[in-house]
């Protein structure tokens, strides 16, 4: 089995270049590669990973081993963890993936000019994909099969955490491309955990066509630094949750428990909650005591520092990604002021208005433009497999190219195909 530790080269500038040469050449294979074949690459590689799920659990218990010794928070240790059930999940998204519709080729817009032209707008891929992520193995999978799905090469450099565990799980994309007789170069994990090797990667211009960073904002804001690549830009998710006047007291309840618990150390996690001057005596005060009883820090602003397991909270709580058992929390007096506060504090990730009011939420889904906005529901599910695209890559919070979930159809480009007749400009 392939040791990603084992498989380290001296000279980094050029295990990167080889690396660069054979994606770009395995990319124009599968460019045209015929949606039959991708669809069994990544079947195969999902049927891989249910066989070899003990071989990648006992590489993820060597990862956890390192992570802990390193005294990563137990947050990032849960990011960093498989099980059993979520090997399934990962299967089951390369399945999603896979049945998904082929996104290349497809007819985005067309037309007739009246010169006698024919216009078409088609998708085509990107060409050569970098990833740069930190310690989630699932990222490995996810961006793997969506790269293979929209007919682009990726090279993968994943956090120095999950080493062992992306390396077998980029064994079975492999065995999955040359199942289905396309190359397996398509696919391939930087196998160092030197740093240099991300440096390298993001002035390849040569061979890598974006760049796309998954992680904090340290990794983020080094990416965008130094890279000469472009970047899809995934920055860190200052979530918030704005619990309005009209707001129901069961779903305020429901959905910001789980939007700051269900998974603290995901870029969905809720890290702020606004609450609506007119309901602090009822919903909010009920909201809080949920969140202290779940063994949430709630860090408050003065108007919450009276009710019970309210911390005082600092001028840098507001636009902190904490993911952890931690929230930031503050009374607005009224709408505009929610709204003011998130563009002032967000990253322009996600947003959760709870009410009932639908002129409200009308205000809130227009005059805020982050990636993904919603209403009474989970900031959790900004997710690309809950918005039914199988898996993604990332969420993209720039505004060029892609943002918000960023899926198999956010990896392509498009191109215009011009049929004429013996057509001439006069």
């Amino acid at each position: 089995m392939h040791d990603p530790i084992q498989s380290q080269a001296s000279d980094i500038r050029a295990l990167m270049k080889q690396m660069g040469e054979r994606a770009r050449a395995a990319a124009s294979a599968l460019a045209i590669a015929t949606p039959e074949a991708k669809r069994h690459a990544l079947e195969t590689a999902a049927q891989l990973i249910v066989a070899r799920a003990d071989a990648i659990l006992a590489a993820n218990a060597r990862d956890m081993e390192f992570g802990r010794d390193k005294g990563l928070s137990a947050a990032m240790l849960d990011r960093l963890e498989l099980t059993p059930a979520r090997l399934d999940a990962i299967a089951q998204g390369l399945r999603a993936v896979g049945a998904q519709d082929d996104p290349v080729g497809s007819v985005i817009a067309q037309w007739d000019r009246p010169n006698g032209l024919h216009i078409a707008r088609v998708r085509t891929p990107l060409g050569v994909i970098g990833v740069i992520y930190e310690s989630r193995p699932n990222v490995t999978a996810d961006a793997g099969a969506l790269c293979l799905k929209s007919g682009n090469a990726v090279i993968l450099r994943g956090g120095s955490e999950s080493l062992h565990s992306s390396g077998v799980l980029v064994d079975c994309l492999r065995a999955g491309l040359a199942a289905a007789d396309l190359p397996e170069d398509a696919v391939q994990l930087v196998p160092t955990r030197d740093r240099a090797a991300v440096r390298e990667l993001l002035t390849m211009t040569e061979y890598v066509d974006v760049i796309v960073p998954r992680g904090g904002k340290g990794l983020v804001g080094l990416v965008q630094a130094e890279a000469r690549v472009p970047v899809f830009a995934h920055l860190e998710g200052i979530c918030h949750v704005y619990i309005d006047a009209a707001a129901d007291p069961d779903k305020a309840l429901r959905v910001t428990l789980n939007a700051k618990t269900r998974r603290t150390g995901v870029c969905g996690a809720a890290e702020c909650l606004l609450i609506h001057r007119d309901v602090l005596a009822t919903i909010g005060r009920d909201v809080i005591a949920a969140l202290v009883a779940a063994g949430v820090e709630v860090r408050g602003d003065q108007m919450l520092q009276d009710l019970p397991g309210v911390v005082p909270a600092t001028q840098a709580d507001w636009g902190r990604e904490f993911l952890d058992m931690i929230i930031a929390a503050r009374v607005v007096d009224d709408i505009d002021a929610a709204i003011a506060h998130i563009r002032r504090h967000g990253s322009s990730h996600t947003e959760s208005i709870l009410t009932e009011d639908d002129s409200a939420a009308a205000q809130f889904f227009a005059q805020l433009d982050s990636a993904i906005l919603m209403r009474n529901a989970s900031t959790q599910f900004a997710d690309g497999g809950e918005f039914g695209m199988g898996a993604e890559i990332g969420i993209a919070t720039g505004k060029l190219h892609a943002r918000g979930p960023v899926g198999a159809e956010q990896l392509t480009t498009f191109k215009y195909l011009v049929t004429g007749n013996g057509t001439i400009r006069p």
